[in-house]
This record gives structure tokens, C-alpha cells and sequence, in this order.
């Protein structure tokens, strides 16, 4: 199923204002303008590639704008829409929420699918803490 086209470009509108807005580090407006493409996916959301990467840009603009609860609802939901299961970035965020609030078991298991899925390359413009972490539950190839 494909989203009917005038659909499809309202909420590409949004996404990109969404874009825009998280570039400049507003994050919570970046939230506002994504929320505005969220609501115009049909339901079942879930049936949605849209939804996917939809959620993935508000729980990233939630995960750098420090709304950690936003952030791992929006990610997690997107673990039940099209391709979000096994997506690195997906995967990378939600071990970055766990390994933050503490509980270490749950962000090795994400942060080494995001490894698994991208290689050390998705934590470039990360955190070092995150890799390096990783490092101390998993042998990874190359420089830690």
C-alpha cells in the first residue's frame, strides 16, 4: 500500500520543516512540525513505511532536545511499524536511552544490533561513552 500522493507530500512538508527546525536545535518545535506529518498517516499507523521514519525524526529530536520518555516511546513504537525492527539508527537510539537511564543489559543488546546492523560508522557523531561501552560487553572489530 502506497499513501495517496497529496498525503504523501504534506507530510514530506512537515518532515522537512520537522528537519529544519531539529538543524537549529529546537527541538521541540522540530516535535511540533513531525507531529503534524504523524497525524496525517491513516490508520493502522503501523501499516505505514511513513510511520517508521516518522517516529524515528521525533524520537530523535526528543533524544538530543533531552526528552528521554519521548524519545523511547517514539523509538519504540517505531520497532512495530514497517522496517523499524533491525533498523541501526532505531537500535543505536533506544541503547543510548537505556545505557543513560541506567539499565546496562538492555542498551548492550541495542547498541550491538545497531553495531550488527551499521558497524562502528552509526556512532561516528555519537558520544564515544556509547561505543566504548559497548566495547566492554562485546568484542568489536577494530579501535574501540
Amino acid at each position: 500500500m502506497e499513501l495517496d500522493e497529496s498525503i504523501h507530500r504534506l507530510i514530506k512538508t512537515h518532515c522537512a520543516d520537522g528537519d529544519a527546525l531539529a538543524d537549529s536545535a529546537q527541538y521541540q518545535a522540530a516535535v511540533a512540525a513531525y507531529n503534524k506529518a504523524w497525524e496525517l498517516v491513516p490508520a493502522p499507523k503501523t501499516d505505514w513505511n511513513a510511520s517508521t521514519w516518522i517516529l524515528a525524526a521525533i524520537g530523535d529530536a526528543c533524544f538530543l532536545g533531552g526528552y528521554a520518555a519521548s524519545s523511547k516511546e517514539a523509538f519504540s513504537f517505531a520497532l512495530t511499524c514497517p522496517g523499524g525492527l533491525g533498523n541501526p539508527f532505531i537500535h543505536m537510539r533506544l541503547g543510548q536511552l537505556a545505557h543513560d537511564a541506567g539499565d546496562l543489559d538492555a542498551a548492550a543488546d541495542e547498541l550491538m544490533r545497531a553495531y550488527m546492523g551499521a558497524g562502528d560508522e552509526i556512532f561516528a557523531n555519537e558520544d564515544r561513552k556509547y561505543l566504548t561501552f559497548l566495547g566492554t560487553r562485546a568484542k568489536l572489530q577494530g579501535p574501540v
